[in-house]
């Protein structure tokens, strides 16, 4: 068998990787000899699994699971198959096998290959799918929809015997409709030219329809999305989660529930409406659920979810739904599933499995819990020491900075780490104001919003008052005060309009300053006044911001020795202080760390870790706004 477990891996990476057979996850695939069953797992991808990750299941158990007498509850029901089917593992507990063991267990050939190709279910969705099906595809059964796992297993073994009594021959084809096909074969290369011959025969018909794939998702309405994505965070999540809202462009959703797949991750039903927290409540109240796919009024089209994971598989999901509605206009248009079908998959605790396991990496219940954080400056140094420390609790971090290929590399850095899509780029000059604007307005795009924003870019030009020019002085100025001055001024803006209800969810913003900004820093005259200056401003933005429920707050770090600020060759501040001759006696570099180290309570420097632990005090207290927190060893104190 293990050639064939080989032969079934590849089957499964094949059609598991290529979006126009399967996505989400969703599909599946096995193996068999006379007394084993490997299937692939339930929550397992068939384009990472690999030929270990196939469960070994009893047939003979499998073939039980006929002879039980079951009760009329759905619901009952599929509780006890799930549980049979999970005893016909071997060894037992070794994982839980797809909800379609059954049925896959049925088939007389040795491969099994069960997938949702676009082009097929652009048949299978369509109200004259049926007798094109009996047309082209002679030899193959079309099942009318029924609810999947054991309905589903029944109705297609009673059609698998009445075909096989007939023709001698056991299908090797099945079209499910509203669901997708199951291709069964004795030689991994039938299954290929079958899918192969499937495909051609669908596309002649699309061709001549003059029906292509790709949909028009429309203009992204750019002025709108500023207001609405925001309303739409506050509006769907909650208390613990506002969670992400993208925006795909200003065109009408699909018009209805098609595959088990597309419920399962973009729900049943769109919402297309008013932008109106009532009328989103209401339709709640009469499905529900919350709506992952919202059409607003004249507006734009977004979907939602917990975190940008979950946000591009609603995506995929309403794409899918969009290309199977174009082809099923070849077959007299779409055939919709009924309320009481989309209900059963709304509710059944299978596909509630399956979803849960493809969320496995969602940080609900993290100290953050997925709140979305802007870390401007944060390619490098505390920024991504920060940053770093922000994706480790939880948070969804975009880096803003200058340098986009560093911001580029430090999250990838970052979702290798912590998950996929746990950190994104964009990119920003935080002293020009039309560059911020951009960034806000990408961030409102790509996310909706906007829970904390971590001021942070920062420059230090040092110098003796009597020599530093005017360049340096208008450079660490226009970075550290004005470009504070301009993230504040178009993010509050964003952060404003998620105070839907205007109590509850605080946002943030925190303001990385200084122990210069509480004291004076000698030959550092334009660092510590630009840090003076900006907790100023701190101070009234926190004044005026409060009623549009943001808390403001700075934190004041002492010196991050072990930062390039301070350790770069060229540029680095050692370098600086050395040349300039700010330490007296200092000869060489160690000479100025232990310098500074020495002024320090506790002898060392201060590190982004201990930044983060205060920024998100200040995220998560919510009686505080327009402090200044030192994080300084002990170096510099309140009075």
């Amino acid at each position: 068998m293990k050639q064939k477990i080989k032969e079934i891996t590849e089957l499964s990476h094949l059609y598991g990787k290529n979006l126009d057979f399967v996505y989400l996850g969703g599909g599946n695939t096995s193996v068999k000899n006379e007394e084993t069953l490997y299937i692939k797992p339930s929550g397992q991808s068939l384009a990472k699994i690999e030929a270990e990750n196939f469960l070994a299941m009893d047939r003979k158990t499998i073939d039980k699971i006929f002879t039980l007498t079951m009760p009329d509850c759905s619901k009952t029901r599929e509780s006890i198959v799930t549980s049979f089917l999970t005893s016909a593992v071997r060894p037992i507990g070794a994982g839980r096998p797809s909800v379609e063991a059954a049925l896959h267990n049925m088939l007389k050939y040795t491969y099994v290959v069960h997938l949702h190709p676009v082009k097929v279910n652009g048949m299978t969705c369509a109200k004259d799918g049926a007798a094109f099906c009996r047309k082209h595809f002679p030899e193959a059964l079309w099942v009318n929809y029924c609810d999947p796992g054991y309905t589903l297993a029944c109705a297609v073994k009673k059609q698998l015997d009445d075909a096989e009594a007939k023709t001698k021959i056991q299908p090797q084809v099945i079209f499910l409709q509203n669901h997708g096909v199951f291709v069964a074969s004795n030689s991994p290369d039938e299954i290929k030219s079958i899918y192969k011959n499937m495909i051609d025969t669908l596309d002649a018909v699309y061709d001549a329809a003059g029906i292509k794939k790709d949909v028009d998702l429309g203009p992204v309405p750019t002025d709108k999305v500023m207001t609405e994505a925001p309303a739409l965070r506050a509006i769907l999540g909650s208390e613990g989660n506002w969670g992400v809202v993208h925006c795909l462009g200003s065109a009408e959703p699909f018009g209805g529930a098609l595959m088990p797949d597309s419920i399962v991750y973009g729900k049943a039903l769109a919402y297309n409406g008013p932008l109106s927290a009532a009328k989103i409540k209401e339709f709640e109240s009469k499905n529900g659920f919350m709506p992952k796919i919202i059409k607003i009024k004249d507006g734009g089209l977004y979907v939602a979810g917990a975190d940008l994971n979950e946000v591009k598989n609603v995506e995929v999901c309403l794409v899918n739904s969009l290309q199977v509605e174009r082809y099923a206009v070849a077959f007299g248009g779409v055939h919709f599933m009924e309320e009481s079908q989309w209900m059963f998959i709304v509710n059944w605790e299978s596909e509630s499995y399956r979803k849960k396991m493809s969320d496995s990496g969602n940080k609900v219940g993290a100290r953050l819990a997925n709140r979305l954080c802007l870390v401007t400056g944060g390619a490098q140094g505390f920024g991504y020491g920060i940053s770093d420390n922000l994706v480790k609790n939880g948070g969804i971090v975009i880096i803003a900075d200058m340098n986009v290929k560093g911001a580029q590399e430090a999250a990838q850095k970052l979702c290798d780490e912590y998950g996929e899509n746990r950190a994104i780029a964009v990119g920003v000059n935080i002293s020009d104001e039309d560059s911020v604007k951009a960034m806000t307005e990408e961030v409102a795009l790509l996310c909706g919003g906007l829970d904390l924003l971590v001021a942070n870019a920062g420059v230090v030009r040092a110098g003796s008052v009597m020599e530093m020019t005017k360049k340096d002085w208008d450079f660490v100025t226009s970075i550290n005060y004005v470009g504070y001055f301009l993230c504040v001024k178009h993010i509050a803006k964003l952060m404003k309009n998620q105070a839907v209800s205007r109590t509850g969810r605080w946002s943030d913003i925190v303001q990385i300053n200084s122990k210069s900004g509480l004291e004076g820093s000698n030959k550092n005259g334009a660092y510590a006044g630009s840090k003076f200056g900006t907790i100023g401003l701190t101070q009234s933005f926190a004044k005026e911001l409060v009623t549009s429920h943001i808390k403001v707050n700075s934190v004041c770090p002492g010196n991050y020795l072990d930062g390039p600020l301070w350790t770069d060759p060229e540029r680095g501040l050692f370098v600086q202080y050395l040349k300039n001759g700010k330490v007296p006696g200092a000869k060489t570099l160690a000479d100025v760390r232990e310098f500074y180290e020495a002024k320090v309570p506790m002898h060392r420097g201060c590190l982004p870790s201990d930044v983060t632990k205060a920024v998100m005090y200040c995220v998560e207290q919510n009686y505080e706004t327009g402090q200044a927190i030192p994080v300084t060893g002990g170096q510099v104190m309140l009075h």
